[in-house]
């Protein structure tokens, strides 16, 4: 196992702002190649990421392991990470996979999807007319987070009011779970944050016990497949895995879609004159620069792939972002143009969600929020400009998305 001369860093700020190249020169040179950098094999090409996921010899269940290689006294510094992160369905392999998935789908309803559109709709326009007389925003404060946050809180059935709390503590759980390279306090910060989650959502589920809602915690509750439920442990973990994955990946949906509308205003301009593109947005923002930028798996056997031991144990990146930019499948796959048709065999799609048996479960909401809420911003936004430079992006190896994304504008007043 040598390492390659080109290597993924996910510590350099460079590769983390901009990873395209290395990714498009991987996929030419080293394909899959160890790094010692991301200590583990990275993976770059589409059909390499497709091979990942569908192989159950791949693991998911890269938690559990980790909390047991700690020491007790470590172990006992991250006890609320370990009992809901832990007990997240997408960190787990079948059969457990398999029975909260199946639970989750009950309470997670198309009845809880469906006729959405209004609403998102509504809170959208709220949100602009909150800040239509600025000048100056930060698009990720001020909208993209705040409209799937919201959508989101108000589905499960939790007080919008408390939106600021939720969201700190996610970007705080989002250091572990995402795989924060440079931030050497993230477990003290994730544990608190996590704790924090944990009570909130406690109180909320017992509150739904005594008097229930038309909402989604009480469908969790009520949930049952084959005489199975959620025990109350996982229960909370699901709801903090729903309020986590449901802002964090359409929030970046949205911030680095108004990011390349910024550098292609004619693009912005093409969608506000025919929002029927919605959908196309959408699909090439995922394509382009999508919010997950890498599955993680672990080899729960040696196994071989693409002439390359991966050996048990390690651990294997499957980078979402160059499979979705693969040469292979897509024509001029660096460009960005949201009259892509797809060709060949892009037309299978590509990856932003996952791919088998962890397909994104949030997947038609984070579409559906996307094809509502573009048509409203290209409509709304006028003369927008980029402030300050070139903006930072996470320091995550699993997500894709800004940190902060400072413009100028002018913004319309609703049209009612």
């Amino acid at each position: 196992m040598t390492p390659h001369s080109l290597q993924f860093d996910p510590t350099d700020r460079a590769v983390i702002n901009n990873p395209f190249p290395v990714f498009a020169r991987l996929q030419q040179e080293a394909p899959i190649h160890w790094s010692d950098k991301a200590r583990g094999w990275v993976v770059t090409r589409y059909d390499d990421c497709k091979a990942v996921f569908l192989d159950q010899r791949f693991s998911s269940e890269r938690m559990k392991p980790f909390f047991e290689s700690l020491s007790d006294e470590q172990r006992a510094k991250v006890e609320s990470l370990e009992s809901s992160i832990g007990l997240w369905a997408v960190f787990l392999d079948p059969p457990d996979h398999t029975r909260l998935r199946r639970l989750l789908n009950r309470g997670f309803t198309s009845r809880a999807v469906d006729g959405m559109a209004p609403r998102i709709a509504e809170i959208v326009h709220e949100l602009f007319d909150d800040i239509e007389d600025k000048t100056e925003i930060d698009f990720i404060r001020d909208l993209a987070y705040r409209i799937p946050a919201s959508v989101i809180m108000e589905m499960l059935g939790a007080p919008r009011s408390e939106i600021e709390h939720f969201k700190l503590w996610s970007d705080e759980m989002s250091l572990f779970v995402g795989g924060s390279r440079v931030t050497p306090d993230k477990y003290v910060r994730a544990e608190a944050a996590t704790a924090q989650m944990r009570e909130a959502f406690r109180d909320l589920i017992a509150e739904r016990r005594r008097q229930p809602r038309e909402d989604m915690i009480t469908d969790l509750i009520r949930a049952e497949d084959e005489g199975q439920v959620l025990n109350e442990e996982e229960l909370i973990a699901t709801c903090i895995l729903l309020l986590f994955a449901g802002h964090e990946t359409t929030g970046n949906l949205l911030g680095t879609g108004m990011y390349y509308f910024l550098r292609h205003l004619d693009q912005l301009e093409d969608l506000r004159l025919h929002p029927e593109l919605a959908d196309n947005v959408v699909e090439e923002i995922l394509r382009h620069d999508g919010p997950n930028a890498a599955a993680t798996r672990v080899a729960s056997e040696d196994i071989t792939l693409g002439g390359h031991t991966i050996r048990k144990g390690q651990r294997v990146f499957a980078m979402i972002n160059a499979a979705n930019r693969d040469p292979e499948l897509f024509n001029n796959p660096q460009q960005f143009d949201i009259r892509r048709k797809p060709n060949g065999s892009a037309a299978i799609g590509q990856f932003a969600f996952g791919h088998g048996i962890h397909f994104c479960i949030g997947a038609p909401l984070a579409r559906l929020e996307g094809r509502v809420a573009f048509p409203i911003i290209a409509e709304r936004i006028r003369n927008p400009q980029l402030l300050g430079g070139e903006p930072d992006w996470l320091d995550s190896l699993s997500f894709r998305g800004l940190t902060k994304l400072p413009m100028s504008c002018n913004i319309l007043t609703r049209k009612f």
